[in-house]
């Protein structure tokens, strides 16, 4: 087992779970986000409902998820309020559970399964909605994608746990 690896495994079981703060579904591209309470993931596809699910199984983008304390650190750095997640265009925001030390991990998400995998990069749309500097403050915080190893229920509310360590982040 590499450094990381070693770490997270020795330090894993006193992390507490984290939880799904916020649900959302693109039914199309480009289309509003659709804030959901309770989502289907399903195996190698995405979630039941958006246009990802829609692609050729095996695709690395099947679900997108963020931290919460990401998007409060972006409504920080732009001086704002709050920023609405379905701005931000992912599927699943988490809170309590560090993302940036999940990357090729398998997270267990309500009943589902999935693998968290390359940084979900912001696009142009942000910044048109959320205003200048959005890209450069998003960078490092806009999130990752997954793909869905085992489909399952995801609710509101529902825990977030690390399910067995994989492979080295660098």
């Amino acid at each position: 087992m590499k450094t990381q690896a070693k770490l997270l495994a020795k330090y894993m079981d006193s992390a507490g779970p984290g939880y799904v703060e916020w649900l959302g579904l693109r039914p199309s591209r480009r289309a509003d986000m659709l804030v959901q309470s309770e989502v289907t993931a399903k195996t190698e596809k995405g979630l039941c409902g958006d246009h990802s699910a829609k692609r050729a199984s095996g695709s690395a983008r099947q679900v997108t998820l963020i931290n919460a304390e990401d998007i409060q650190a972006l409504s920080s750095l732009l001086d704002l309020a709050s920023i609405n997640p379905s701005v931000l265009r992912r599927n699943i925001v988490v809170s309590g559970i560090n993302l940036h030390a999940m990357r090729y991990q398998l997270l267990k998400v309500g009943d589902a399964i999935v693998e968290i995998g390359a940084h979900c990069h912001p696009c142009s749309r942000m910044e048109k909605a959320l205003g200048a500097g959005t890209l450069l403050a998003m960078f490092n915080r806009g999130g990752y994608c997954a793909r869905v190893v085992q489909g399952g229920s995801i609710k509101v509310g529902d825990t977030v746990r690390v399910t067995q360590l994989q492979r080295e982040l660098f």
